[in-house]
């Protein structure tokens, strides 16, 4: 689950964590009599879910109300990678003498919690990270206990000056409090800023959080802003689905979050573009797969759908009654490729005897046979 910068700040300020002073804006009046009160430079900031924002003119730094007022009028609206503006976070400014980076995250295949920082802070620090990889700093620690030593030679490393990495090592601390008492899976600053006036300062927040913790942590969730929120994402939870949203025009449905990741993988390994992720879960209920359906077709992109069911506890007999009530209920002009294997499959694939339905054997087929439909080429796979 992500939140807005304005909620991560908030977060930041209850940790101890030092953050500009600022207020929410939902109208440039607002924003103009949020500036009036700060006085002086304020920057204006969109606030949605995406990164990107400063080049996307998504952040304005102004130095006056009347400016503000204009500047919100602006960024209010806006689209930023697919997701509108509806607020703004209208915020003191500061004089930067120099800015830093600063990160938590969960580093699953480790096992681990990682920390990443770097003296190259700023908007740029993804191109740090590929063109000047040397200049980032990564340590771990392998449960809850702060890694004193490890962090205490990062904050020396982005600030040199002691009366400046002492405060950096503090906010370090103060943010692996929060991620851990949290459950975060993100925790970021950038920048993490010296200012002119010598104080180390968090300029950005960003705070995602593990949405399985979520049943334990009743404030984090009702910070949850449900515009931008992925409308079918939603709608699959209620109805006990994992759904997500992809950009490709090959729909999937699939039986198990393992193999629905290996089919979007042989998708893309043959040619094709994944449209989405989509488990239908151990249930044999027929209703799902007419709900799998409607969510997949709902994007209007989709040219082929692939399903692939490995039946263990699904029963092969009731996804092929789900598909056959399906084409009853829904409109469904798109080729549909099927595999059923496992429990009950040859009862399963009796019932689909007759349909329009395209059959394959194994997963390899199956998969071709999607990207064909779809209109595509296939691109054999190297043994």
């Amino acid at each position: 689950m992500k939140i807005h910068e304005y909620q991560a700040k908030q977060l930041f300020k209850d940790a101890g964590i030092p953050v500009p002073a600022g207020a929410l804006a939902e109208t440039p009046e607002a924003a103009a009599t949020i500036a009036s009160e700060l006085g002086g430079v304020v920057a204006v900031k969109a606030q949605v879910h995406v990164g990107g924002r400063g080049k996307a003119g998504g952040i304005k730094v102004v130095r006056s109300p009347e400016e503000a007022r204009a500047a919100a009028q602006a960024i209010i609206g806006m689209d930023i990678k697919g997701s509108k503006v509806n607020k703004v976070w209208v915020e003191k400014g500061s004089s930067i003498a120099r800015e830093a980076y600063l990160g938590i995250t969960l580093d699953r295949s480790n096992r681990s919690i990682l920390f990443i920082a770097s003296a190259a802070g700023g908007i740029d620090i993804e191109e740090v990270a590929a063109h000047t990889p040397e200049k980032i700093i990564r340590f771990h620690t392998f449960d809850t206990t702060f890694p004193e030593a490890e962090a205490r030679a990062a904050a020396g490393k982005l600030f040199e000056d002691e009366a400046h990495a002492g405060p950096a090592l503090e906010i370090m601390r103060k943010l692996f409090d929060l991620f851990v008492v949290k459950d975060a899976s993100l925790a970021e600053i950038n920048p993490l800023v010296l200012t002119g006036e010598g104080q180390v300062v968090a300029l950005d927040g960003k705070l995602n959080f593990d949405d399985n913790a979520l049943f334990r942590q009743p404030d984090i969730e009702a910070l949850r802003d449900m515009a931008e929120e992925n409308p079918n994402e939603i709608e699959a939870k209620a109805k006990g689905l994992s759904f997500v949203q992809l950009e490709g025009d090959i729909g999937c449905m699939v039986n198990g979050a393992g193999l629905a990741m290996a089919t979007m993988d042989m998708v893309k390994l043959y040619g094709g573009q994944p449209a989405n992720f989509l488990d239908v879960g151990g249930s044999s209920n027929p209703e799902k797969v007419i709900n799998a359906f409607k969510l997949i077709l709902s994007s209007g992109t989709i040219k082929a759908v692939l399903i692939n069911i490995f039946g263990g506890i699904t029963r092969c007999d009731d996804i092929a009654r789900g598909i056959l009530e399906s084409f009853k209920q829904i409109d469904i002009s798109v080729p549909v490729v099927v595999r059923l294997t496992g429990t009950n499959a040859e009862e399963g694939l009796r019932l689909l005897e007759g349909s329009n339905l395209i059959p394959a054997q194994t997963f390899a087929e199956a998969v071709r046979k999607v990207i064909l439909a779809a209109g595509g080429t296939v691109v054999e796979a190297h043994s």
